[in-house]
């Protein structure tokens, strides 16, 4: 038995504080490099100390909450609770200017109101007519929302019967990670996440794994995809606010 089993026994066994905190210095690495990674997208006037210190608050959420049993490994388990952790604090403090989330308002009402009215997602050369814009103004906007999209896949868009929040994050599908939804409505609402993310076009939805499930950065996307990082960004960009627009209309129907 290698040093960090036995640490984790005895933590699972006697909830040893030594232990804990043990096992926390083993991991410290992974709540700094979970921070770096997000950070690389988002702008300069967001603290990097800052998202590390909320990593390591979802690190040891994450040691206090896991379970073997489970058969997912521990770094995944901690990467979610990381992550999640880091996006919480980002909404929290409300860093996105409010002209900003306007924008982003306007556009997924673009989408909202162009799709009922054809009967499918809008093309873009159709958003950007509606909208008073030439492609190369559409593409800027999609540019400067980004910072609004960047955690949208773990912001709520509705809740289900019973008053828990449903994220556009629950229906893309993660190999390692279980998570259990007991009620029938949540799992109701997974499907029309996953229906509207069947509906997206091959490259939005490669955008989205690649970002939100393989952790690349857009640079990185850009690079297997062949695009500029920023045009990966409005891709991103587009694909979020697509999926939004398409669940809340589904969701109210």
């Amino acid at each position: 038995m290698s040093q960090l089993e036995q640490l984790w026994k005895d933590y699972r066994s006697t909830g040893s504080r030594q232990a804990k905190d043990k096992i926390l210095a083993e991991y410290a690495s992974l709540a700094r490099y979970t921070a770096q990674r997000l950070a690389i997208n988002l702008p300069p006037e967001v603290e990097l100390g800052d998202l590390i210190g909320a990593g390591v608050f979802g690190l040891i959420k994450a040691v206090e909450s896991f379970d073997p049993d489970r058969e997912v490994r521990f770094e995944t388990f901690a990467t979610w609770k990381i992550r999640g952790a880091i996006l919480d604090h980002l909404r929290e403090v409300d860093w996105v200017p409010r002209s900003v989330r306007q924008k982003t308002r306007e556009l997924q009402g673009a989408y909202a109101r162009l799709s009922n009215i054809l009967g499918r997602t809008p093309y873009d050369d159709e958003v950007a007519e509606h909208l008073g814009l030439d492609l190369p103004e559409f593409e800027s906007l999609l540019s400067e929302i980004a910072p609004t999209t960047i955690v949208s896949m773990d912001e709520p868009l509705g809740h289900d019967d019973d008053g828990h929040p449903v994220l556009i994050s629950d229906a893309v599908e993660d190999p390692e990670a279980q998570q259990p939804f007991e009620e029938r409505s949540r799992e109701e609402v997974k499907e029309i996440l996953k229906e509207a993310i069947v509906r997206l076009p091959e490259k939005e939805k490669l955008v989205l794994a690649l970002y939100h499930y393989e952790e690349l950065t857009f640079k990185e996307i850009g690079k297997v995809l062949k695009l500029t990082e920023s045009r990966v960004c409005q891709i991103h960009s587009k694909a979020i606010v697509k999926l939004r627009s398409l669940v809340a209309r589904k969701i109210m129907a």
